[in-house]
């Protein structure tokens, strides 16, 4: 179990684990999930972490299809500027290695914005802590379980 299950266990939500065997020369974890699992590119969300204003970090879960706007997590963050946060800071707040990175169960506890495409689905699909490992739920026990904000996230 990873700390992303545990959270969804102990919040008794409705979810599912899907495993699948990850290819370590794949360049796109997130991409790689929904090919392997099947899944539209636009329910499988990847987890980025950014920071803001220079020394915030803050989550942005995303469709894997798009890519994180600077301009549009700032604004959510009501910050001035935003750009992605370094890897080691990334693994050391969240305690997950870059691919395996879910928005639940981490570290430290960031402030989280998930982009409003997710409300489009029952179910969305995102990390569940470790590459090859994703969970699916509702957007809206996932914003229940991280306090997230919706917001327009993607460029």
């Amino acid at each position: 179990m990873t700390p992303a299950i545990n959270i969804a266990k102990q919040a008794k939500i409705s979810y599912t684990i899907h495993e699948y065997n990850h290819d370590a020369s794949s360049d796109s974890y997130g991409l790689e999930a929904a090919k392997k699992l099947d899944v539209s590119e636009t329910r499988v969300f990847k987890t980025l972490v950014a920071c803001v204003d220079e020394h915030t970090l803050v989550v942005g879960v995303i469709p894997v299809s798009t890519m994180l706007s600077m301009k549009q997590i700032a604004k959510a963050a009501g910050a001035k500027k935003a750009k992605m946060a370094d890897k080691a800071a990334v693994e050391r707040s969240s305690g997950y290695i870059l691919g395996g990175v879910s928005p639940l169960g981490q570290k430290k506890r960031l402030k989280t914005f998930i982009d409003t495409s997710a409300e489009h689905f029952q179910t969305i699909y995102i990390s569940a802590g470790r590459r090859g490992l994703e969970i699916e739920l509702s957007p809206k026990d996932l914003v229940k379980l991280t306090g997230a904000t919706l917001a327009d996230l993607a460029q």
